[in-house]
């Protein structure tokens, strides 16, 4: 099985087949996801102190916030799903 980096900026990638969903920060949903992470220490900050603008489901249950917009991240991961 070959594995599929996706770039999620600032020199930051993840592996594509382990990417569950990718949402909005500012759903009510992406807000409670941010804070039970934080307090479960599996959250990773990806945004480099810029805007969150998309969050990032794992697999592993890690949430990544990145700065990149969500249609983005999909459009990559699109492109990299087997056919």
């Amino acid at each position: 099985m070959k594995t599929s980096l996706i770039n999620i900026g600032f020199g930051n990638a993840v592996v594509a087949e382990r990417v569950i969903a990718v949402i909005t920060p500012s759903s009510a949903s992406g807000k409670r996801l941010r804070e039970e992470a934080k307090e479960q220490n599996v959250l990773i900050d990806a945004t480099h102190g810029r805007k969150t603008r998309a969050i990032i489901i794992m697999d592993s249950n890690h949430i990544i916030l990145t700065a990149m917009q969500p249609e983005t991240i999909a459009n990559r991961l699109m492109s990299n799903a087997p056919e």
